[in-house]
């Protein structure tokens, strides 16, 4: 079973006990994080319920390891002959997380799609000789 989950602007496609780094969110190590923005989930049969935008119900439970940041990355700005050189760097705040649970409890499969039936277009009147 799996679940793609939608946080901190990504998305990711968890199952459980995967680990994930996503942005950072608030809490300690060793709290629970429910995370209910859940795009789709796929049951250990194969089926796939895709939200609408999101699956209602659906939650996955995940276990805060820790709080961190991420590698530091290195932005250099230059333009060439003009003496023009800028170098900065940025770490990100990241938040490691265990998934634990996947629950899809009120989520319901997704109909398949039937092909719309195709009425049959009005016929326009017939020119009246009325005259």
């Amino acid at each position: 079973m799996f679940a793609v989950i939608k946080t901190g602007g990504k998305q990711y496609k968890v199952a459980k006990d995967d680990v994930i780094k996503v942005e950072r969110l608030a809490g300690e190590a060793g709290d629970t994080v429910q995370l209910d923005h859940v795009l789709a989930v796929a049951a250990d049969d194969g089926a796939l319920t895709v939200g609408a935008p999101v699956v209602e119900g659906a939650i996955v439970s995940a276990t805060l390891l820790e709080q961190a940041r991420a590698d530091k990355i290195v932005v250099f700005k230059k333009k060439r002959r003009q003496n023009y050189r800028r170098k900065a760097g940025h770490r990100q705040d990241i938040t490691v997380l265990r998934i634990t649970d996947i629950s899809a409890s009120g989520a319901k499969k997704a109909a398949p799609k039937k092909a719309a039936a195709k009425k049959a277009a009005p016929k326009k009147a017939a020119a009246s000789s009325e005259e």
